[in-house]
């Protein structure tokens, strides 16, 4: 075994961030499940960007939508959601495998719509109504409209990926949405078990924000630099274990609802004077997933080393959080802030893919 399938057998799901027609036509995601035990995808409007712009496997079809003087937005669907698909039948038989539990393409809804509940849930609804696949999951933001749309779209059955969290306070407020609509549905006389969400935590963008406070600071503060996103993670991990092996979830568990998994996201390593793997050797432990680019996946594979690391140093990780608030550091703000950010340039993205097609 290499140290990405050690890892799927310490309990933690290995995702791909990145999807495009040549990953797909070309066989290369085929050989990430085959060979390294991917078991997922996560995509979003930059990622989308860039593979239309650069893969020659959509040329013809755009052409063709712009004939037919199809819309930029309708014409970004038109060209992605058969992608999607494709994806999801590649993965559909770990879906089946896991039953329900892994297995699972994610599918962003419009950004322009991160500060709108009704419009996010219309547009989670369309989605997965035109992709037609059991394992797929809507991607929603974190942000206050994204969280009432997220308890609204798990109490209509619809399955979730919740992006762009920063913070503790992102984590639980999410593990509430999404325990809300379960409990919704499953009041109406629904089944809990085919609804799968995960709860997407960023790291290095966390890091990146409070190293530049750190190197504000200075002196003996420069010496917490690069450790907070994984103490961020770490923590989300026990506020986890907390919320969904507690005796008020086993309720919902016990009528075949899943627990919503922490996902690791943004963990390919900003800074080069860090360890190019540290966003996944740290942080495997069961139940959780971690979606890497290619360039960290690859690292992990080349040179990273698999163990059970998540449940190691929470009191280290606490110690970091209680010393960067004793110096002024508020990751509480921190998180609102980055949230902020991360829409923006989520937004950004897909402007320009827009631009594109238009």
């Amino acid at each position: 075994m290499n140290s990405l399938q050690q890892t799927k057998q310490l309990g933690q799901s290995i995702w791909l961030d990145n999807l495009s027609r040549t990953l797909i036509q070309e066989g290369g995601l085929q050989r990430l499940i085959t060979e390294d035990g991917v078991s997922g995808v996560t995509s979003n409007p930059a990622i989308f960007f860039n593979a239309i712009s650069k893969s020659p496997y959509y040329r013809d079809d755009v052409q063709r939508l712009k004939a037919a003087k199809t819309p930029a937005e309708p014409l970004y669907e038109a060209l992605v959601i058969p992608d999607i698909q494709a994806a999801c039948d590649l993965m559909r038989p770990e879906y089946d495998r896991t039953n329900g539990r892994d297995g699972y393409v994610s599918l962003e809804v419009s950004p322009a719509l991160a500060h709108d509940a009704a419009g996010t849930i219309a547009a989670g609804l369309r989605l997965k109504a035109a992709v037609q696949r059991k394992n797929l999951l809507i991607k929603v933001p974190a942000t206050p409209a994204g969280l009432k749309a997220i308890e609204e779209l798990i109490a209509q059955g619809c399955s979730v990926n919740v992006t762009l969290m920063f913070s503790l306070a992102h984590v639980d407020a999410v593990a509430q949405a999404y325990i809300r609509g379960l409990q919704r549905l499953v009041n109406s006389g629904g089944d809990p078990h085919p609804v799968k969400s995960v709860a997407s935590l960023f790291l290095s963008r966390v890091d990146t924000l409070i190293d530049k406070q750190l190197d504000s600071v200075g002196g003996d503060a420069l010496k917490l630099r690069g450790k907070a996103g994984i103490a961020l993670a770490k923590l989300a991990y026990r506020e986890y274990q907390k919320t969904f092996k507690s005796e008020a979830f086993a309720k919902l568990a016990a009528k075949g609802a899943q627990p919503q998994f922490m996902l690791w996201a943004s963990t390919g390593t900003k800074n080069p004077a860090y360890n190019d793997v540290m966003y996944v050797e740290s942080l495997i432990g069961a139940e959780t997933i971690n979606t890497v680019p290619d360039a960290t996946l690859a690292a992990f594979r080349d040179h990273g080393k698999a163990t059970a690391s998540l449940e190691n140093g929470m009191n280290d990780a606490q110690s970091h959080f209680d010393a960067l608030a004793k110096i002024g550091i508020d990751m509480h703000e921190a998180g609102e802030t980055l949230q902020v950010e991360g829409v923006k340039l989520f937004e950004q993205a897909f402007d320009q893919l827009l631009r594109l097609l238009g």
